[in-house]
């Protein structure tokens, strides 16, 4: 190839050095170079929790001393969400929350507030002012958010029967609704 000929004493015809063909072979390359880290750093991010993937299992303690380890829930839908009490709209999503965690089977569903690297302590007390009665599990550590990729909170999995992630939602939703007791039944009835 003549036009990516990489000798790089080029000369003009007084027998100069022509420092504008070399930059352009210069830029060039380093225009080829650039591309490839970028096409490599975009691809598909293969780090934390993928809908079609089976769910990282987890063992955490939740406000009340239970221990709950994700794998021993196979056979039950799992609503993981991952919230802290700093942030308002994880604080404007959890009323709706209570209210699915109330209105599902408890044989077939289980709803896991996973407290991100927050204190215990507030979130208890949020608790108990609007009355939340899902488990509220501790991750001050963040190593449950670690596992699963969290981009921030609130982050809510769901993993269906076979413990395999279904659906990733990201930011606050109104879970009490029509549209998400609908699908969570769907997973509930497969």
């Amino acid at each position: 190839m003549t036009w990516f000929n990489l000798n790089f004493r080029q000369f003009t015809s007084s027998g100069k050095i022509d420092l504008q063909i070399i930059m352009k072979k210069l830029s060039l390359m380093l225009l080829i170079f650039c591309s490839f880290v970028l096409l490599t750093a975009c691809g598909p991010d293969t780090r934390g929790a993928q809908v079609g993937k089976p769910a990282p299992d987890f063992t955490l303690v939740d406000r009340q001393g239970k221990t709950w380890t994700l794998s021993e829930l196979k056979g039950q839908v799992v609503f993981v969400n991952f919230w802290a009490t700093w942030c308002a709209p994880c604080r404007e999503e959890m009323p709706a929350m209570q209210e699915l965690h109330e209105k599902l089977p408890k044989d077939t569903f289980k709803m896991l507030a996973i407290l991100n690297k927050d204190d215990p302590a507030l979130a208890d007390s949020f608790a108990a002012k609007i009355g939340i009665t899902m488990p509220i599990l501790d991750d001050q550590a963040n190593t449950v958010g670690v596992l699963y990729g969290l981009t921030g909170v609130p982050e809510t999995f769901i993993i269906n029967k076979k413990g395999l992630i279904v659906r990733k939602f990201i930011g606050p939703h109104k879970w009490n609704t029509t549209r998400y007791t609908q699908m969570l039944k769907k997973f509930i009835d497969q």
